[in-house]
């Protein structure tokens, strides 16, 4: 099993930027491969991102291609998901979730975190 945190979200002006940590702890994160969602209020939870167990292949969403990147670092069991030039409609909270199955941007997920929000002002 793994357990996951999230942390980095916060409040942004329209085209800023942020970068969001997802720290692993229990299993080795390599045992997995992670990806990003996101669900806003009243909404449903999307896809955002994904990132395969080595590293070596990532996945993105359409709204985030471009703008978004998803890394992982090893030696510190963290994920990342670097957001640049920020839109109003990326408010949302964002959750990491970790499968040792390839999901890509499929939400059934054996692991979730808790979330961390972020805002973006216009």
């Amino acid at each position: 099993q793994v357990q996951l945190v999230e942390s980095g979200g916060g409040l942004v002006q329209a085209g800023g930027s942020l970068r969001l940590s997802c720290a692993a702890s229990g299993r080795t994160s390599s045992s997995y491969n992670m990806g990003w969602f996101r669900q806003a209020p009243g909404k449903e939870r999307e896809f955002v991102a994904a990132i395969s167990k080595s590293g070596s292949m990532t996945y993105y969403a359409g709204s985030a291609k471009g703008r978004f990147t998803i890394s992982r670092d090893s030696a510190k069991n963290t994920v990342y998901l670097q957001m640049n030039s920020l839109k109003p409609e990326d408010t949302a909270v964002y959750r990491c979730a970790a499968d040792p199955i390839w999901r890509g941007g499929q939400g059934e997920y054996d692991f979730w975190g808790q979330g961390t929000q972020v805002t973006v002002s216009s």
